[in-house]
């Protein structure tokens, strides 16, 4: 599973990368993380507000911290079975 955090280096985006990081390992799913912070690259991707996480190509997240409870749901979703 690909996912791809947007935002410059930030708390919040730090705190979405570590609620990734503990959904990802409570659901015992394997994920390679992507981190774009560059400005121009969040905003060709059409990004508007961040920090956002894209999970396989997918905006799941966008201008918020989702939660652990979140993002275990958003990946459960998107796990293949």
């Amino acid at each position: 599973m690909k996912c791809t955090l947007y935002g410059r280096p930030c708390n919040k985006c730090d705190l979405l990368e570590d609620h990734l990081s503990q959904a990802a390992t409570a659901l015992d799913i394997d994920y390679e993380l992507e981190r774009i912070t560059e400005t121009i690259d969040i905003l060709t991707a059409g990004i508007m507000h961040t920090p956002a996480l894209l999970i396989d190509d997918e905006i799941v997240v966008e201008g918020k911290v989702a939660s652990f409870s979140e993002l275990k749901k958003l990946l459960w979703a998107s796990h293949p079975s």
